[in-house]
C-alpha cells in the first residue's frame, strides 16, 4: 500500500535552551508526540542551532547509529574512542554507538552559531563495536543529481552504518526534475527539504518540510526554485530486538 505522510516545518517540536535551539521532527527529550515517534528505523531528526562557543558536554550513547551533517559553521568532537576532530560544513559524520560510547560536541567558533542535522537510526543488530568516521563531501557531485553520502557498504561511496539505509543529497536548480529509484524496494524514504521549494507528486514542500514515503519504488521531485534536498532511504520494519 502506498502512503505519504507530510511533516510541515511548523509542525515540528521546538526547544529553546538559550545556547541550543532545536526543532524535532520526532519525539525527543521534552517533546512528546505519540504520532511521531519514528518513521521506520529513523528515530531522530533534529535541526540544531548551537550558539557560538557552546555545545553538548560529555554524554553517553549506545546501540544507535548517529549521523551529523553540519549545515553551517563547525563542531568540535571528542569521544571515548580517542577521536578528537573538527566537523565542518560540507562534511558528514557517523558514529556507531554499539556497546557504548561517550562524546561531546562544541561549537569552536566564538563569533557565529553552528547549524547541523542530528540523525539517529536504529541499527540492524545490537552491541556492535563502537566506531567513528567523517568524510568531506564534494558539492559538485550533487548539482542536479543524487549524490550518495551514506550506505550499508564500507566499500561504497560515502560513510556507512549498520543498517540497510542509503542517504542522498541534491542541489537542484529551479525547473529541474530528478527521479529517485529505491536501492531496496522494500524500504521507505524520508525526504527533507533543507532549502528551497519542491513538488513531489501532488505535494508542494517548502524549506524544512518533509514527506515520508512508503510503498513506492520510485518518485520524482521538481524544484520550483533552487533547492537542496536530503533523501533518507531506510527499512520500514523495525529490527527484531524492538519487536
Amino acid at each position: 500500500m502506498k502512503t505519504r505522510i507530510i511533516y510541515t516545518a511548523d509542525s515540528r517540536g521546538y526547544a529553546n535552551h538559550g545556547w541550543l535551539k532545536s526543532h524535532h521532527t520526532f519525539s525527543f527529550a521534552n517533546y512528546r508526540n505519540n504520532d511521531r515517534i519514528h518513521f521506520g528505523v529513523l528515530r531522530v531528526l533534529n535541526d540544531d542551532n548551537v550558539a557560538a562557543g557552546m555545545g553538548f558536554g560529555t554524554h553517553p550513547h549506545d546501540n544507535m547509529e548517529i549521523i551529523s551533517i553540519p549545515l553551517s559553521g563547525s563542531l568540535s568532537h571528542k569521544d571515548s574512542m580517542g577521536n578528537g576532530t573538527i566537523i565542518n560544513e560540507g562534511e558528514i559524520q557517523v558514529m556507531s554507538a554499539g556497546t557504548g560510547v561517550q562524546h561531546s560536541e562544541f561549537n569552536p567558533n566564538e563569533n557565529e552559531e553552528s547549524k547541523f542535522l542530528q540523525i539517529w537510526i536504529f541499527p540492524d543488530k545490537l552491541n556492535v563495536k563502537p566506531r567513528y568516521d567523517q568524510l568531506k563531501l564534494n558539492k559538485e557531485d550533487r548539482i542536479n543529481q543524487w549524490d550518495q553520502i551514506l550506505s550499508p557498504n564500507p566499500d561504497d561511496k560515502g560513510v556507512w552504518i549498520h543498517q540497510n539505509a542509503w542517504f542522498h543529497m541534491t542541489d537542484l536548480e529551479q525547473g529541474k526534475e530528478l527521479t529517485y529509484e529505491l536501492k531496496d524496494k522494500s524500504n521507505g524514504v524520508f525526504l527533507f527539504v533543507l532549502e528551497g521549494d519542491i513538488t513531489v507528486g501532488e505535494d508542494i514542500l517548502h524549506r524544512r518540510d518533509a514527506v515520508g514515503i512508503d510503498g513506492e519504488e520510485s518518485f520524482t521531485i521538481k524544484a520550483n526554485e533552487n533547492s537542496q534536498v536530503l533523501v533518507m532511504e531506510i527499512p520500514m520494519e523495525l529490527p527484531s530486538y524492538l519487536q
